[in-house]
């Protein structure tokens, strides 16, 4: 019996990082092919940055919607209807709209992606295991969806380089996510059963927002939120390492896209495990390891802007933004996990992922504006090193809030054991 129910566990999850590691590509396909959108879409730095804050503008306000249903609704519909309509409004794009035509899609993706998905899958992974298992199951989604992220995106870049690595080789990268979205999601509509249903309230209306309410009144979930908003400001800066690196060091497209897709995607494979195993096991504590490296990241950047880069080796500069990014990485595998040392109860869980979500990932909805604009007002290294120490400045504050998170934690630890 045990033996079916750690199978079934281990399905359902393997299932999960399937939608987690494919559902993203067309919304952030910036990773793997900034610079072709920039020339076939015909789009500026801050456009770009534009249209992903236009997505995390509607993500997040997406979020304070998902704080109620995301308690409610199924995986077994949530899941694939938001993996078939991305993939949907994949197809579209592959028509290269304008850029107004570009700002619909990515708000329309915000929608999908983070709203109708993110906030399910959370709940739906953090369900699968116990307190002390919480670091370890999702640093292995993060490692899952690296693999899963990796594999498709690096299909996608031999489509465009095989097509000739034109406009119609990013159209045929577009279709092949668009395609590789929704054949996932009738899949997972197949293979994950519902979820057992949120006990309803009595009370009704006022009844159903009370444990919204009794999240939003958690001092402990938003401690934990801002802590995610600090990695999350600067995890939004690892984008602009690619450009860094074509402007800096004169990189070509093709291998500019695969660093892309490593720098976002295969340091998933690493950070993802990295981080959950010292999480569990080094530090006992997903908090104590984030409070940890975010002084690693702070040292890590300031060193990185000093670095002579007119006159260092192209592998050299490689290797730091990498070793930078596994960092963040390791960080991001585990961001939600303190939800599961703040002892929230089970009938918020969603709720406190949700407004976790909604708070964490808010620094998308202006940082990719901000660093995208200070590099086309700024052209050269001056800009990227004003974007580096902004990442920097965000490392501290992540270090001040998860400071105090984990004082709270310890608090909590020693009442608990009074």
């Amino acid at each position: 019996m045990e033996k079916k129910s750690n199978f079934k566990k281990w399905f359902t999850f393997i299932v999960l990082i399937l939608g987690g590691g494919s559902i993203y590509k067309l919304s952030s396909l910036k990773d793997a092919f900034y610079i072709p959108m920039q020339e076939h879409f015909h789009l500026t730095h801050t456009q770009i940055g534009n249209a992903m804050s236009v997505y995390s503008i509607v993500a997040t306000v997406g979020f304070l919607f998902a704080v109620y249903f995301a308690d409610k609704f199924s995986k077994k519909i949530a899941l694939p209807v938001s993996l078939i309509a991305t993939g949907l409004l994949g197809i579209y794009l592959a028509s290269f709209p304008g850029y107004h035509g570009i700002l619909l899609v990515w708000a329309l993706f915000g929608i999908t992606c983070d709203m109708m998905f993110w906030p399910i899958l959370l709940k739906s992974v953090k369900s699968l295991g116990s307190k002390e298992e919480q670091g370890r199951l999702f640093g292995f989604l993060e490692a899952g969806r690296g693999v899963v992220d990796t594999v498709i995106a690096f299909t996608a870049l031999a489509i465009f380089a095989w097509l000739g690595k034109g406009a119609f080789g990013l159209r045929g990268a577009i279709l092949f996510f668009s395609i590789a979205v929704i054949v996932i999601g009738i899949i997972s509509y197949f293979c994950l059963e519902h979820d057992e249903p949120a006990k309803k309230s009595s009370g009704g209306i006022k009844g159903e927002f009370e444990g919204v309410s009794k999240a939003l009144k958690s001092k402990e979930i938003w401690v934990v939120s801002f802590t995610i908003f600090s990695v999350y400001a600067v995890y939004c800066g690892l984008t602009y390492f690619i450009p860094f690196l074509k402007d800096i060091y004169g990189l070509p497209v093709t291998l500019i896209g695969a660093y892309g897709i490593i720098n976002q995607y295969g340091l998933k494979m690493i950070g993802g495990p990295v981080g959950g195993f010292l999480a569990d096991k080094k530090f006992k504590s997903p908090s104590k390891y984030l409070r940890f490296s975010f002084l690693l990241s702070i040292a890590g950047m300031i060193i990185f802007t000093l670095l002579p880069h007119k006159s260092m080796n192209v592998y050299l500069g490689m290797f730091f933004t990498l070793g930078f990014g596994a960092i963040i990485f390791s960080q991001r595998a585990i961001f939600f996990a303190p939800m599961g040392e703040i002892n929230i109860s089970s009938d918020i869980s969603g709720s406190a992922m949700a407004l976790g979500s909604f708070v964490g990932y808010a620094p998308a909805m202006f940082c990719y504006s901000l660093y995208g604009s200070i590099l086309d007002k700024f052209p050269g290294f001056t800009g990227y090193r004003i974007v580096f120490l902004l990442m920097a400045g965000f490392a501290f504050m992540g270090f001040v809030v998860s400071s105090a998170l984990v004082k709270i934690i310890s608090k909590e630890k020693v009442a608990v054991a009074n």
